[in-house]
């Protein structure tokens, strides 16, 4: 019996099963439903279905680098207790080595390996986050994982223009501490920047500051808003009487990926 992208839908809605593997099902019992719904109960991946609807808030995180190719992926679950073991973390380490080596799609061939490792640790686990970053000509790219119980609990990637694999260590240790959300001012939507002047403007109002020096006040602490969200203007965290700009000089941050596990 042939078996249609409808049959393995329907058989998803009826287990709450992936789709490879309502499809393994169908194939397994000549595309009986009934046969098929049975099949997956015995397998044990119906019972891991109803875990997928339980929070995965739990995990762990990897970064690698290959060359000049990093990588970071997130694997959730729910518990630190499996968060911390040895299986979880393994492969979650496998996985951004592969992901670094071959690029983002890399994680698709580890679909059965995660579907597995649900069934066996009877949590609901499933890949977060997957980045890719690759330096270019004059570039480099380096890594930072901060280790917490054993597993990697934030992820870190930076490609620096101009500078070394040093410097550019320093930068991701910094961005695993301070978590910028921004690279530069100019990525804040205007939107966000619009709002937060609004807010400042009535907070130093409503405190009476006079008029004339109301303006400055409102920059003041727009800039100091800016310093807490982007990255080349946050105080360097070695140092704080230089900026990461200052800190990096004539160099330059290309691109960073920062993944925190639950955030």
């Amino acid at each position: 019996m042939a078996i249609t992208a409808k049959d393995v839908q329907a058989l998803r809605q009826a287990t709450g099963v992936g789709m490879m593997d309502a499809k393994k099902a169908l194939e397994a019992n000549g595309g009986d439903m009934a046969a098929a719904t049975k099949w997956l109960r015995v397998q044990g991946l119906a019972s891991a279905a109803k875990r997928a609807g339980r929070e995965a808030g739990e995990g762990a995180v990897a970064a690698v680098r290959d060359g000049n190719a990093a990588a970071i992926v997130e694997m959730r679950c729910e518990t630190d207790f499996v968060a911390k073991s040895e299986e979880f973390v393994s492969l979650v380490d496998e996985i951004a080595a592969k992901v670094a080596a071959e690029g983002e799609d890399a994680v698709g061939a580890f679909a059965d390996r995660v579907e597995s490792l649900l069934t066996t640790l009877k949590e609901n686990i499933s890949i977060g986050r997957v980045v890719r970053l690759q330096a270019g000509e004059g570039e480099v790219v380096e890594t930072y994982v901060h280790q917490q119980s054993g597993r990697g609990v934030i992820g870190v990637a930076v490609v620096v223009r101009g500078s070394s694999a040093e410097v550019a260590h320093d930068v991701a240790v910094h961005i695993a501490s301070e978590r910028p959300i921004y690279l530069r001012r100019e990525d804040v939507p205007e939107v966000d920047v619009a709002a937060e002047r609004a807010t400042v403007e009535e907070i130093s109002r409503n405190e009476g500051k006079p008029e004339a020096v109301l303006p400055k006040i409102i920059e003041g602490r727009l800039n100091g808003w800016f310093k807490e969200r982007v990255l080349l203007e946050q105080p360097y965290v070695k140092d704080d009487k230089q900026t990461i700009a200052q800190f990096l000089g004539a160099a330059s941050i290309v691109a960073y990926a920062l993944v925190v596990v639950g955030v």
